[in-house]
C-alpha cells in the first residue's frame, strides 16, 4: 500500500524559492510519481512535474514551470521532490505528491492514472 505526505508549502514573495517534499511508503521502482497542483477556483488538478522512479531519465515538466521547477527523486529516502524558484502569482495552488504503478494505458498527465495521493500542501505566491 503507498502513503504519501508532503511538507514544506508556504508562502513567499514572487521571484522566492520553495522546495516540496514528499515522503513515500509502498512506492516501487515501476511507479510513476507527480506533482500536481490546484489553482484557486479551479476543479481539478493540474500536472506540473512527474518523473519515473525506475530512472532512465524519464522526468517531464508542464510548459508553465520548465526552466523553473526541478523534481527529483532520493532513493534511499524515498522521498520526492519539487524545487520551485522564480514563483510567480499563478503558481499559488494547492500541491499535490501523486504515485501510480506503470501500465499500458497510463497518461502521464491524467489525475486518473495516478491511484495515491498525498493530503496536499499550500503554496501561496504574493507580490
Amino acid at each position: 500500500q503507498v502513503q504519501l505526505a508532503e511538507s514544506g508549502g508556504g508562502s513567499v514573495q514572487t521571484g522566492g524559492s520553495l522546495r516540496l517534499s514528499c515522503a513515500a511508503s509502498g512506492v516501487t521502482s515501476n511507479h510513476r510519481m507527480a506533482w500536481f497542483r490546484r489553482p484557486p477556483g479551479q476543479g481539478r488538478e493540474e500536472g506540473a512535474a512527474l518523473l519515473y522512479t525506475g530512472g532512465g531519465g524519464h522526468v517531464y515538466y508542464a510548459d508553465s514551470v520548465k526552466g523553473r521547477f526541478t523534481i527529483s527523486w532520493d532513493y534511499a529516502k524515498d522521498t520526492l521532490y519539487l524545487q520551485m524558484n522564480t514563483l510567480q502569482l499563478e503558481d499559488t495552488a494547492i500541491y499535490y505528491c501523486a504515485a501510480g504503478p506503470a501500465s499500458d494505458s497510463f497518461n502521464i498527465w491524467s489525475p486518473t492514472s495516478y491511484t495515491d495521493w498525498g493530503q496536499g500542501t499550500q503554496v501561496t505566491v504574493s507580490s
